[in-house]
């Protein structure tokens, strides 16, 4: 996972570092494309604090979208997407619950 990289106008944003599983597609496509990206773990319900903060600040960090993987009840996209202006894209991360449909759903209610 990435440093904050002070070009990137994307940050991949999870709620755990197991969450990267699914998320380290997003940063390998990016890489291919020579997009720079910023990577942030940070929990909705461990540190939802440090969640509002990142996503209060996202605009005047230069971030211009952010893809946000969460699992289970996956409250991370649309926390993010209360405290910001800055698109907020939800990507659902499998669970050993209902293999992720409960969090797609989720998202997609959001």
């Amino acid at each position: 996972m990435s440093s904050r990289n002070n070009s990137a106008r994307i940050a991949i944003v999870m709620g755990s570092k197991s969450d990267w599983a699914t998320m380290q597609f997003t940063a390998e496509i990016l890489d291919a494309l020579n997009v720079p990206y910023h990577v942030e773990v940070v929990s909705a319900h461990r540190t939802p604090d440090k969640l509002f903060s990142f996503a209060e600040g996202a605009e005047e960090n230069g971030f211009q979208v952010i893809i946000a993987g969460a699992g289970g009840a996956a409250h991370l996209p649309g926390m993010i997407a209360a405290k910001t202006l800055v698109p907020v894209l939800g990507v659902p991360v499998q669970s050993a619950a209902l293999s992720g449909v409960d969090s797609l759903y989720s998202i997609v209610q959001m």
